[in-house]
């Protein structure tokens, strides 16, 4: 009998391969409207898009349909992060304007990692069952890359804007190609914002930056013109405004969407009361900055789900610093940095208030940034919000109808209903009960086509290799063993000798390792790949005094290591 996971490849296969009609059978439905699971549902999607739902004994599959069995299951809309930044790779080097890290590392050498993997970037959105995201600005190229998304079928559907029109210019970014533009005019910023217009942005971002020592509305003006120019062409205006009074004042200037928390004061009832009647979209981003500050410091609790889902290598460099001390004094800033922080407080003060006032939110992560993984974060981001206050049922409407109705896409977007995109996802559990299961999407079925994990994230001898190792780092006992064969045998290479045999003999070896070194860190000083053979030269810090040296041979077989040889 071949097992679910053949099954479901094979599905995949048969449907991709034409455009056929897909039934979900007896499915339980999350009606994101109205708050509830619909029991025994039956959904047809034909093409692209859902022709028909409702009960499983009212509504019959075509004849011709390919029938999924949904019993026991549940499905939801296909999720939206309404903030990320397809320019920046979530990686220690993505930012050297905030980590200046260019001497051990070329900034554009991250940029060059970022447009060589765009692909898996974009797989790994739909194996989190994130099915749109929303770019909220980066360079030109941002328009190029949302025209090779939207013609990917392994891709969400993307929606973006060009350079942010601000009122401040950071340091060490792309010259040539600007993510940021800085205007010094209600004139300069008309013009950017029409430099933008015969590219089709789907909106325009302002970045509403105030220096140190200036008034609130001393660039005010500049805002002012770029959302009259927006609006005049029929664009909505999102708005970086993070300080209460910028926030305020682009809100009373005509701004339609907030892409982050008001993080300096908490808001009033006033300012609650002109977000939700002028139906501002507010997206939280909770988590974005304690992104840049664990990297700082150098402490990474990685969950079991990011060490699975995210781009390996990009969360390999962010442990980066733990061997190259003399980059950035990551225990200094351990002094003097702390998670959380007063600003965490604020927002998720700030969020609590603005959904019980009825505020349109909608989840976003800045994913992209330093520590805020692509995909992975995502969830992250949703569990944070459950620590704010929020319900199960307020997270995944944020997650999925609000950002389609801040955004303008609500007729083909964000609920399972007649005539809008197919693009859903089925869980094993209720979400509305348990938000954790959105860390384990069972399909994606995005504008009528069906993925899942495997198909989406082919797994490679370097990806194990490099997945068990950011585990290492993270001291994640289950993320480290899962690569890994149940009968793995490791040997020292110089004898011959078998040193430990199954995952059991690894977790009593490894456990109390983890447990006892907490700055436990292995360097990979050079790596070779061949074939199914990994062969890794090695630094162990975190032990003893001195660092230890190693060369290691990993041998994969059927998507497992299953052999390991050490050389001391």
């Amino acid at each position: 009998m071949k097992s679910p996971c053949l099954l479901l490849a094979a599905l995949c296969l048969t449907v991709s391969a034409a455009a056929q009609t897909i039934c979900i059978a007896h499915v339980n439905m999350i009606d994101v409207k109205k708050n509830v699971t619909l029991p025994d549902q039956t959904i047809i999607i034909t093409k692209d898009r859902i022709v028909t739902t409702g009960p499983a004994n009212k509504v019959k599959a075509p004849a011709d349909a390919t029938v999924i069995d949904g019993t026991g299951k549940y499905i939801m809309p296909g999720m939206t992060d309404a903030h990320i930044h397809f320019f920046q790779s979530g990686g220690l080097y993505t930012r050297p304007d905030a980590i200046n890290l260019t001497n051990y590392h070329p900034y554009q050498k991250d940029q060059d990692y970022v447009k060589a993997n765009l692909s898996d970037l974009m797989a790994r959105y739909l194996a989190c069952g994130i099915t749109s995201v929303i770019d909220v600005g980066g360079p030109m190229a941002n328009f190029e890359i949302r025209d090779r998304a939207n013609s990917d079928s392994a891709a969400p559907t993307t929606w973006v804007t060009g350079p942010l029109v601000s009122t401040y210019l950071p340091q060490r970014l792309d010259e040539k190609d600007p993510p940021i533009v800085k205007v010094t005019s209600p004139e300069e910023a008309k013009r950017q914002v029409q430099k933008e217009l015969p590219y089709k942005p789907d909106f325009i971002k302002i970045w509403y930056i105030v220096y140190s020592g200036h008034k609130a509305d001393s660039t005010l003006p500049i805002v002012k013109a770029a959302i009259a120019e927006s609006h005049a062409n029929g664009l909505k205006v999102a708005v970086h405004a993070t300080q209460y009074e910028t926030a305020r004042l682009a809100v009373a200037a005509g701004a339609d969407i907030l892409v982050h928390s008001v993080d300096d004061a908490v808001m009033d009832g006033g300012m609650l009361k002109m977000l939700k009647d002028k139906h501002i979209l507010y997206i939280p981003t909770l988590r974005v900055m304690d992104g840049y500050y664990r990297a700082m410091i150098q402490r990474q609790p990685f969950t079991t789900h990011e060490l699975a889902y995210s781009d390996p290598f990009m969360l390999g460099t962010l442990t980066d610093l733990l061997h190259m001390p003399e980059a950035y004094d990551y225990k200094a800033a351990r002094g003097f940095i702390h998670v959380p922080n007063k600003a965490d407080t604020i927002m998720a003060t700030n969020l609590k208030l603005a959904q019980d006032a009825g505020v349109l939110v909608a989840a976003g992560t800045d994913a992209g940034n330093i520590g805020t993984l692509h995909a992975s974060s995502f969830l992250e981001d949703l569990l944070a919000m459950q620590k704010v206050g929020l319900s199960n049922a307020e997270i995944i409407k944020d997650a999925t109808l609000n950002a389609a109705i801040g955004f303008g896409k609500e007729k083909d977007y964000g609920s399972i209903e007649k005539g809008k995109i197919a693009d859903l996802i089925l869980l094993e559990k209720d979400p509305l009960l348990d938000l954790n299961v959105l860390g384990n999407v069972s399909m994606t079925i995005h504008n009528g086509k069906i993925f899942t994990k495997e198909k989406l994230l082919p797994v490679t001898p370097e990806i194990l290799a490099q997945q068990q190792l950011n585990a290492y780092n993270a001291g994640n006992l289950e993320a480290f063993l899962a690569p890994y064969s149940d009968s793995v045998k490791i040997y020292d290479q110089a004898s011959g000798k078998l040193l430990l045999e199954g995952k059991e003999a690894m977790r009593k070896s490894y456990g109390p390792l983890f447990k006892a070194a907490p700055e436990l860190h292995c360097q990979v000083v050079k790596r070779i790949v061949a074939g199914n053979t990994v062969v890794d030269e090695e630094r162990v810090t975190g032990i003893k005094d001195k660092a230890l040296t190693a060369v290691v041979i990993y041998t994969i077989d059927h998507d497992k290591i299953v052999k390991v040889a050490m050389a001391m």
